[in-house]
Order: C-alpha cells, then structure tokens, then sequence
C-alpha cells in the first residue's frame, strides 16, 4: 500500500504516526491490556533484613545446619545397608524449636508409598501399549519393599526420643525447646534392602551383572537427612514423591563405608586412609594424577579391574574413611569391577586460590581439583575417553560464569543410575553396545549427561535452592550453564532442548507454569529443563546483551553461594545487577502459559507530500494513469463515443489538464513556506527524499517479546534490526514500528534465524511466503488371509549370500 505522508504532519509530529508512541510507534489503544508489564511487586513476597531488595541476603540472613558422623557397612551379597549416625543439629534461627523433621527419603520405595498407591498415569501414555519395563517394575515392586527401618533413635545419652513416621518424613519431638543459637545431637540406627535400580530405576541402586555375578552400588539417599528448616516457609517437609528432589542444609561429614575388601569406593568428600584401603601402586599413580592436566591417569587399570571381578567373592571387610566440609549431602559407589582414572583440572585449586596484588596467584602453593571416573569394563571405550575429560570441561566453565569450585574432587561413576548429582559425586549412565560400539547419540548423551551433573555442584549443591518446590531452580539454571559448556565442547555441538525444539511444547494448552510446584509438572523435562534454558538464552543474547546478563548472573551466584536462594532472590539479583526491569520477562516467562506467536499483520508505505503543487498535481495525475485499466473499460475503449460524434458537447473540461497548477495551489504553497520561515522550520524538510514503511505486528500467543526483524529491499540488499519488548508496552496485542529508509522495501521477516521461540513461522513474513514441510508415501498394509496361510503355504525364499567385495 503506498500513500502520502501529509507535510504538516510532518511539521506538526515529528515523524511519528497519530496514536502511535514516539519512538516506538506503538498503538496507543484505549482499553488495551497491559497488565503484562505491570511489576511483580504484588507477586513476590516482600523483602525483609533476612532477604533485601536488591536480591542479596541481608544483614539477618540465617540458615541451619547439620553435621554427621556415620558408620555404614554395605553388605554386596544380600545388597542391604545399615547404619548408625551421630547428627548435631545447630539452631542459627531466631526461632525456638520444638520438634526436629528428618527425612526419610528411602521410604519413598516403600511397599505402602504414596509414590506407589496413587502412582502418576503419564499424559500420551498409550494404555494398549505398555513396555515390557514398565510390567518388570510393577512385578519386582510386589516382592520388594525398600522401606528405610529406624531401629533405634535417642539422645547423645543413649535415652529414646519419642518419634513418628510421617510416609517419608520422621518428626523428632524434643526434650525441651531448642532455643537460637543452641544444639541438639541424636542418634539413629536404621537399615534397609537396596533396590534393583535396573528393574525398579531409582536415583539410587544397585546393578548385577549376570555374566561375571558381580555388582555396582550407586547408593544415595541412604541415611536420615534433616530436613531444612527456612525464613521463608518454615520446615520444608512436604512429602517425596519422586519428581520433587531434596531441601538440605549445610553441614560436615565424618562417614565410615564398610565394604567386601575386594571393592572400591568413591564418596563425597576426601579420602581419609589411603593407607589403608588403596595399594602403593595405586597411591603411586594417583599422586601422578595430581599432575597430570591433559590426560586421565589409570589409578585402577582395565586389566586389574577384569582380574578382580574374576576373583572368588572375599569374606573379608575394608573400611574407608571419608570427610567432607560444608556439603548439604553425601553419596557413595562401590564395586570390585570398577577401572578408576584420575586428572587434575587446570585453572582450579583446593582451596580456590584468591588472587593477589598484580594479578598473580599462590596456585602453585595449593592442590589441584581433581577430576575422577569410575567405570566397569563395559563403559570403554566411551568412558575411558570422555568421562573425566566432561568433568574437567564442566568445572572450568561453569567456573567462569559463576564461582570457582570450592571442593577438593569431583567424580563420574557408571553404574545403573542415568543421571543424578550429589556433592562431588555424579552417577552417570550411558555405556556402549555389548560389542563395544555405541550410536553417536550415545556418546553426545554421555558428554552431555556428565556436563549436567557436575554442573549441578553449583546448582543446587552450592547455591541451595528449594528443589523440593522449585524445580527449575536447579535443573533450569544448570541446563542453561550446560548449553553454554556443550558450545565450548566442540563445533556445531548437538545441543538438546533448543528453541526450536520447545515450540510444541509451548503449543500445548494443558501445560502450567514454571514456576509451579515441582511435584505438579507433568512434563517435567520441557517445563523446567527446557523453557528456563531458552528463556535465559533469550535473555542474555536479545534482550540484556552478553555482558549485563554475565555480570548479573555471576553476582547472583556469588550471593547465594552456600546459602538458600528463592525465586524472587534470582529475579531481583538480575535486575539489581542488569539495572533493567525484567518484570515483563519473568512474568511472562515463568508465571504464565502465553507462548511467542509473533505475526507481520500488514505494512504500509508512506512518501512524503512536498505541498509544492507543481510537483505534486503531475505526480497524482501520473499515478491515476498508471492504474491498472479494468477488463471492461479496455473492451469498451473502441466504441464510438458520443461527444466524438457530437463535437458541441465538449467544453473547457474535456481539454482541462488535472496537473495544471492553479493560481489558488502557487497561493496556498506560497503561504506555507512563509509560516515555516515564521517558525524557523527549514522548508528543505519537505523535499525530503525518503520512504516510510508503517509496519503493524500483533501477539498472538500472548508471551512478549522483542522484535527482531530482517528487512529486505529491492536493490538486493537487507539489514536487521532489533525493537526492544518495550515497543508493547502500552499495547499487549498491537504495535507498529516506523522506518524511513532512502531504499524501496521489498519484503519483511520476524525472527529470521527462529531463535526468538516463535510457535508459528507462518506468520512471520510479508509478503506472506510459504513454509516447505515433507510428507511419505505409504502402502496399504495387506488384510490379513488365514485362508492363504492355512491352504497355500508360501514357499520359503532362497537365502541369498551377500555378495563379496570387490578384493
């Protein structure tokens, strides 16, 4: 559409349309929704001396904590576990406490769980069709009950402590009140069978291995574990059901496994006598690991390990001694089939090393973070060659974007367990074929799975978040920081959950928001993996920019490193450090369903009216000649016309020239340019040599976002702009956007490298184009014939030897 731009509104406007913004052009409309940019103040609770404003922990902030020494013996041949802790919880509230929540998270396996009498019915599931897996589950549930079996629970005197079992949760009701500032220690002895993690997969576990009658334990949630205790929702004892994972506190380690002396272990925490439990040969090369920065170190071989799984099971016992500060849980692995490979991470240090005056640093003077995989003979060749490499890779990123890793080691242990994090300690699940070679899948699945977990020792192991309520706190800001490091891994690097992957998910109208309860997620990976990692791609590369969005990242981070953090702590921090309201963002992002649907309504083109007759009369007469002629006035051109056949009838205005300029337009233009002298207005303006091009958009999915837009022109070339989400804020559902360009615009495009999340590309373009999309052919299935079965047999077909290459 082409149309004049009037001179007196170009005087008068400023080059902004009627109702529309200047500046952004956005369609002021009365009664337009806006209340996606209103703040978030009335959603988030209000800040207190415990939780700022700004997003930090205040000057009150508090957290409980909670220390354990344990002895565990694991017992290989009935895979049972008991043990016996000593717990000293230490009161840091202002609050006095009358009964203690411990967590009993193992009675999740229980045979009277609630996990298992109301069990989810997953949305999609096809009823005519269930898994073989899913059969061998429910029957090795009817014989197994995992329940965790609390033997004996008292003070530090050895008195019996009144109790109850809530489903997974224990309450310890307390002699007297335990006032602020004050301890109290316990004592609890409990046991419990160890589930078949292959046939009933859990977070925890044990697989067997029939062929060589051995097994690996990747034990977690093995032990009662306090519950958290907050500022801001009291105790955090809302039942585990599966999806929900744990609220714990801080505290330090003294744990003793008792294992088959053949096994090895891994644990959170450092190794307190390797004297005792590793031989010289293996103390020797993990000393050479601790210098080794480019490639892992065997500390147990490939050739031992398949000795030692060959051995007559031993009677005898080994204990190992492990100690672990300031870590909010613990978990262990142990096997006799285990290879074990070792490297220290260049650029990290325990404890980290501070900077000193210049630059420089005292790294030389403190021991490396050292890097460590545990694997059976069926995790090579993939293992031996990714796994502590991931490890390394992982810490030195997520390093850079967030705090240095404060712990001495981290591990990646194979075993029957496919992804899940504890403090140091990292179970990890893909492994090759049986004949040692593995999809390409495969091999990205380990990388990737191994980035992950690690990358869970920033969040939520250090930086502590709720993840019983707010799953994406942890597994949204971790698969983000995993997008980043699985960029720096290799090029063009096979990333999961992008943003074109989430579209149909964001389609769907029966999703919930982020920001609900972990345990009403039915699409648990899309809604808190996937949207929390697009969502903050989006945020540092459109809308923030890389470096405001880096800084305010790492400054939350760093706030909250060993402390709890809760959403508004992460939304604030971010604006606090950005110095840009996101509460559009976060509204719309993590409070709301709506969805990126983004469409390129129309778009008008506007020249500019000069007033000046003499130029304007020919250019309107011109333009009405160059009109496309109708089918009937062309077929009616040749008939004879009446005033040609009767001259007398013409007058002055059958030779009247429309383009003639009349004394009253030279009078009338002649007035204009003296008001513009009047009012120091350069008449030059209205000789103006542009284009404008109005171009209208309107959300349709609700979800608002910035406009990034690709506009190309007649003469071959094109740029690219980007209109910040602003230009809706005073219309949710239309804006429109002004450019005056010297060019003649030939087509427009939003989102033109679809990486805005945008559900339907139909509608982002003008012209509208069309989207390619294949198809397959099929051929009919033949009905079955019972009759040609039955009384004409088919003949079987003459085997047919492949033919031989050619030498």
């Amino acid at each position: 559409m082409n149309s004049r731009l009037s001179s007196f509104f170009l005087t008068c406007a400023m080059f902004t349309l009627p109702g529309f913004v200047p500046g952004s052009a956005s369609a002021a409309q009365p009664g337009a929704p806006v209340e996606k940019f209103q703040q978030l103040d009335q959603m988030l609770p209000s800040p207190t001396p415990t939780r700022l404003a700004s997003g930090a922990p205040g000057a009150a902030y508090w957290q409980n904590m909670a220390d354990y020494d344990i002895d565990v013996e694991l017992d290989d041949a009935r895979c049972h576990l008991t043990g016996k802790a000593t717990v000293t919880y230490h009161n840091h509230s202002p609050d006095f406490l009358t009964y203690l929540w411990v967590q009993l998270d193992q009675n999740y396996q229980s045979h009277d769980a609630d996990s298992r009498a109301a069990p989810n019915v997953r949305r999609g599931l096809d009823l005519k069709k269930i898994g073989y897996g899913a059969v061998e589950r429910m029957l090795a549930q009817e014989k197994y009950d995992g329940a965790m079996k609390v033997s004996a629970l008292t003070d530090a005197a050895g008195a019996p402590l009144p109790h109850t079992v809530v489903k997974t949760m224990l309450r310890l009701d307390l002699p007297q009140p335990l006032a602020p500032g004050a301890d109290f220690v316990f004592k609890i002895t409990w046991d419990f069978a160890i589930n078949d993690a292959k046939k009933m997969p859990e977070r925890t576990g044990f697989e067997f291995f029939k062929n060589d009658n051995n097994c690996i334990h990747t034990i977690a949630q093995w032990f009662p574990r306090m519950a958290a205790y907050t500022d801001y929702g009291g105790w955090i004892n809302k039942q585990y059901l599966g999806t929900g994972e744990f609220t714990l506190e801080f505290g330090n380690y003294q744990v003793r496994i008792t294992t088959p002396d053949d096994h090895l272990v891994g644990a959170t925490g450092v190794l307190e006598n390797p004297d005792v439990v590793l031989s010289p040969a293996q103390r020797e090369r993990l000393q050479l690991a601790r210098n080794e920065f480019e490639k892992p170190v065997f500390i147990v071989t490939p050739e031992e390990a398949a000795a030692a799984e060959k051995k007559p099971v031993s009677a005898g016992k080994k204990t190992w001694v492990f100690k672990a500060e300031k870590v909010r849980d613990f978990a262990f692995a142990s096997s006799r089939k285990f290879i074990w490979d070792a490297m220290a991470v260049a650029g990290a240090t325990h404890p980290p090393t501070p900077r000193l005056p210049g630059g420089a640093t005292d790294r030389m003077l403190r021991p490396p973070v050292m890097a460590m995989s545990l694997y059976p003979k069926e995790g090579m060749p993939l293992w031996d060659k990714y796994s502590t490499h991931a490890i390394a890779h992982a810490i030195q990123v997520y390093s850079r974007y967030s705090f240095d890793y404060p712990y001495p080691v981290c591990w990646s242990v194979n075993g029957p367990v496919g992804g899940m994090e504890y403090p140091m300690m990292t179970f990890n699940g893909p492994r090759p074929l049986e004949d040692g070679t593995y999809p390409e899948r495969t091999k990205y699945a380990l990388i990737g799975v191994v980035i992950h977990e690690v990358g869970h020792n920033y969040f939520p192991m250090i930086v502590n978040s709720d993840e019983r309520q707010w799953t994406w706190m942890d597994e949204g800001l971790n698969s983000f920081l995993q997008s980043l490091a699985e960029e720096e891994w290799e090029k063009e690097y096979p990333r999961r959950r992008t943003e074109r992957d989430i579209t149909a998910y964001m389609l769907q109208s029966d999703r919930v928001p982020v920001m609900s309860n972990s345990e009403s997620i039915a699409e648990l990976g899309p809604n808190a993996y996937g949207q929390p990692t697009v969502a903050l791609n989006l945020l540092r590369e459109h809308i923030l920019g890389r470096e405001l969005f880096d800084h305010a990242f790492k400054t939350y981070a760093s706030r909250w490193m060993f402390k709890r953090p809760t959403p508004s702590d992460f939304f604030r921090t971010m604006e606090d450090a950005s110095g840009v309201d996101l509460d559009w963002f976060w509204k719309g992002w993590f409070y709301s369903v709506d969805h990126v649907d983004i469409a390129i309504d129309d778009v008008k083109w506007l020249q500019l009216d000069s007033r000046d007759p003499a130029v304007e009369k020919p250019k309107t007469e011109q333009e009405k000649k160059d009109l496309p002629q109708t089918l009937t006035r062309l077929r009616n051109a040749d008939l004879p016309k009446r005033v040609d056949t009767f001259p007398e009838l013409k007058d002055f205005y059958d030779t009247y020239d429309d383009a003639t300029v009349l004394p009253s337009d030279r009078k009338k233009y002649e007035s204009l340019l003296k008001d513009l002298a009047e009012a120091k207005i350069d008449p030059a303006l209205l000789k103006t040599a542009r284009n404008f091009y109005v171009v209208d958009f309107s959300n349709v999915g609700g979800l608002i976002s910035p406009l990034i837009l690709k506009l190309e022109f007649t003469d071959g070339t094109s740029m690219e702009t980007t209109l910040p989400a602003e230009i809706w804020r005073y219309n949710t559902t239309k804006t429109a956007k002004l450019f005056m360009t010297e060019k003649q615009l030939k087509a427009v495009t939003f989102d033109p490298r679809q990486e805005l999340v945008d559900c339907d590309v139909e509608n982002n373009f003008w012209p509208r184009r069309p989207i390619k999309t294949r198809f397959q052919l099929f051929k009919e299935e033949e009905q079955p014939n019972p009759m040609r079965e039955l009384t004409k047999p088919a003949k079987e077909e003459k085997k047919i030897e492949p033919t031989p290459a050619a030498p």
